[in-house]
């Protein structure tokens, strides 16, 4: 629930390895704790049917009537398609190629509908992926070229 009672939209990351508790401990990290969240590590310890035992009881406990996303690693993955097993019989919506911005913008928006926060989370995760070393010449670029313009005038 929100602050104004609203119902949110629950949230599972699921990876391989730790990936997935270390990307909750850092986004909880950033924003302070978070509510109805859980992580899912998927590794050569667990059984596939424990594993998704542990989705389907974590989609079940953090679905208060919004839904869960689930968010994963990588698409044709073992955590994606354990994942994607949910989708015939809960409310859940499964977004692959998690990464830190994904995660925190799915935290600030979960209000939205399930549908939406899916699509959300798509296009931050998309945003968060930076060639920075390239950006920062092109504008370096960029603000030469517009300075020799200017002096040229």
């Amino acid at each position: 629930m929100t602050d104004k009672g609203q119902v949110q939209v629950g949230i599972i990351v699921a990876s391989h390895a730790d990936c997935a508790s270390a990307m909750l401990r850092t986004a909880e990290f950033i924003l302070g704790q978070q509510s109805d969240c859980c992580s899912i590590s998927v590794d050569v310890a667990h059984e596939v049917s424990a594993t998704v035992a542990r989705l389907t009881d974590a989609a079940q406990r953090l679905d208060k009537g919004a839904g869960v996303i689930i968010l994963t690693d990588m698409f044709g993955g073992t955590p994606t398609n354990l994942a994607l097993s949910l989708l015939g019989t809960h409310k859940v919506e499964v977004v692959t190629g998690v990464n830190l911005p994904m995660l925190l913008k799915v935290f600030t928006s979960r209000s939205n509908s399930l549908e939406e926060l899916a699509r959300i989370a798509g296009e931050a995760g998309a945003k968060g992926i930076v060639v920075a070393g390239s950006m920062l010449r092109n504008k370096a670029r960029s603000k030469s070229e517009g300075h020799s313009d200017k002096a040229g005038s």
